[in-house]
């Protein structure tokens, strides 16, 4: 798979700012006190879909190719990831197909379905339904989205560590702009690639 760079990041953000407001990075001394740190939290939650995946899957829709927007694509998800490509997939006017394992997360299912996916329920956990998104894309044409290995979402992902960098700078000393540390609770291995690429790249 392409590692994405900073310069991936970096056109990502334009691809994404006409779509999403930059979400607040916020100081909370009660935790930075517990915690014996400066801490500071970045708010995914105020997200159109609660989460940050969709800064991902707006840099991936938006560059679909003419083909690929007229057949759709599919993935397989059981929360974020879904409800991220249903509403790219909205935005630009491109058919979605989500996968999902039988019996799913009901909250999950209708949020997916209140961004205008079809939801297709086939397998007893995420890997059955991978295959059965697999298997839609090969037999219909389908663009197949992986959860994770894709240079376009995780490139998307990134700009989360880029803001986050770029509003510990604004806020700093001058002669003391440098960020020590970037700690991130992961979901998966797409934010981990995404945020290592931020500070690697600047070196």
């Amino acid at each position: 798979m392409y590692k994405p760079t900073l310069k991936d990041v970096l056109a990502a953000r334009k691809r994404i700012q006409p779509y999403l407001a930059k979400t607040p990075l916020r100081e909370y001394g009660a935790l930075s006190e517990a915690v014996g740190f400066e801490v500071y939290v970045k708010h995914e939650n105020h997200q159109p879909t609660c989460a940050f995946k969709i800064r991902g899957g707006i840099n991936l829709v938006s560059q679909l190719s003419e083909e690929e927007r007229r057949l759709g694509v599919v993935t397989a998800s059981t929360g974020n990831h879904g409800q991220s490509i249903a509403l790219a997939s909205k935005m630009f006017g491109v058919k979605a197909i989500i996968c999902v394992p039988r019996n799913p997360n009901p909250d999950k299912v209708r949020a997916i379905k209140n961004f205008g996916a079809e939801i297709v329920e086939e397998g007893i956990d995420f890997e059955e339904a991978k295959n059965n998104a697999e298997r839609l894309a090969r037999e219909q044409g389908y663009r197949y989205i992986h959860s994770g290995n894709e240079p376009h979402l995780i490139a998307g992902v990134g700009t989360i560590g880029l803001e986050m960098i770029e509003d510990q700078v604004a806020e700093s000393n001058p002669t003391e702009r440098e960020l020590k540390v970037l700690r991130c609770l992961l979901e998966g291995g797409e934010e981990l690639l995404s945020q290592s690429q931020i500070p690697q790249s600047g070196n």
